[in-house]
């Protein structure tokens, strides 16, 4: 009976740190005041870090139409919650703002031909 509780003791205490880390999936290093400024920005940074850091969705540059496929994505494929209504049109109001489509300088240009 000893043996078996110094075991389960190992166990709980090898097991309850990963337990707490895979818990703490929001980032804490980063806030809403971190990105750009606009109309809802806090709730779109809650929604999108309930699953993963800011940065990530930060580092896209998408068009509305790819942002709504994204939310989708999220939703059918990561079970991110359903956004409907004026939620979702807050979210999508300030992805497109804040993070729209990246252009390269002097527009397209084919890595093929050279200068």
């Amino acid at each position: 009976m000893r043996h078996l509780r110094a075991v389960l003791t190992l166990i709980l205490a090898v097991a309850a740190p990963a337990a707490a880390a895979a818990q703490g999936v929001t980032p804490r290093d980063e806030s809403p005041a971190d990105y750009p400024a606009g109309p809802g920005r806090d709730q779109t940074f809650y929604t999108c870090t309930a699953c993963h850091g800011f940065k990530l969705v930060a580092a896209q540059g998408q068009a509305r139409g790819q942002w709504e496929d994204t939310l989708d994505f999220m939703t059918q494929r990561h079970a991110m919650p359903k956004i409907e209504g004026n939620d979702r049109k807050i979210v999508l109001d300030y992805l497109e703002a804040a993070f729209p489509p990246r252009r390269t300088p002097g527009g397209f240009q084919n890595p093929f031909l050279k200068k």
